[in-house]
């Protein structure tokens, strides 16, 4: 483990004391956790007093299932590798009720002392994740933020112009969840007796792959 980044791991707790919630090093990279309360004060802390001067990266994820091996052989979920196709008509109380579903994620950069770090932050409400922007203090958050708007549903407290930026402006729902239907709930398609773009519901015919078992084989059968 690299000596400069546990002196980071202890300057941060130092500067940034009950605010960090979680501090843990692997594979040489650092990352630490937040509480949203307390975000805007402490990323301050880190551009200002110690040098992540740069946002490499902000974006979103979603934990819904996170941890389950659906795609190993004995543990295999019988929907097959398909499943996903499957249109979800509206999502599940369970996955609006879990806790620290949603997750904002931050890639900081000090140049000037050749350090990075990872700062995680999760939105207190599932049904509505909120965050406060940074755009304030790095002014690239701009696209990040509605990027991860776009794709995860995730609001940014101050941001001047949270809409969408990578689908259309129509669009339903936010394609990176994990409980969006991987086919989308309408397909587009230009019309020419109309002579404009229109939308319609998805006609994909569903299919069911099952995953395939591969076993090795036995020296009698050789």
């Amino acid at each position: 483990m690299k000596q400069s980044v546990l002196n980071l791991q202890n300057s941060i707790a130092d500067a940034l004391g009950e605010d960090v919630i979680t501090s843990e090093v692997r594979f040489d990279e650092l990352t630490i956790e937040i509480s949203p309360s307390a975000a805007l004060n402490a990323f301050q802390v880190l551009k200002n007093s110690l040098g992540f001067e740069q946002l490499i990266d902000l974006c979103g994820v979603d934990y819904l299932d996170f941890g389950q091996a659906n795609w190993e052989t004995m543990t295999a979920a019988n929907q097959g590798f398909s499943r996903g196709v499957f249109d979800f008509e509206e999502t599940s109380d369970d996955a609006l009720d879990m806790e620290r579903r949603f997750a904002v994620v931050y890639h900081l950069l000090s140049v000037q002392h050749n350090l990075r770090v990872r700062v995680k932050i999760y939105p207190e409400l599932t049904s509505m994740p909120v965050v406060d922007s940074v755009i304030d203090i790095w002014n690239c958050a701009n696209w990040f933020e509605r990027e991860a708007f776009d794709l995860f549903g995730i609001l940014f407290k101050g941001h001047p112009d949270l809409r969408r930026i990578l689908t259309d402006y129509g669009f339903i729902g936010h394609p990176l969840r994990k409980d969006f239907p991987l086919t989308g709930h309408v397909e587009m398609r230009y019309d020419v007796d109309k002579g404009r773009v229109v939308y319609e519901p998805v006609t994909i015919e569903n299919r069911v792959n099952v995953p395939k078992v591969i076993r090795k084989q036995s020296p009698e059968n050789v």
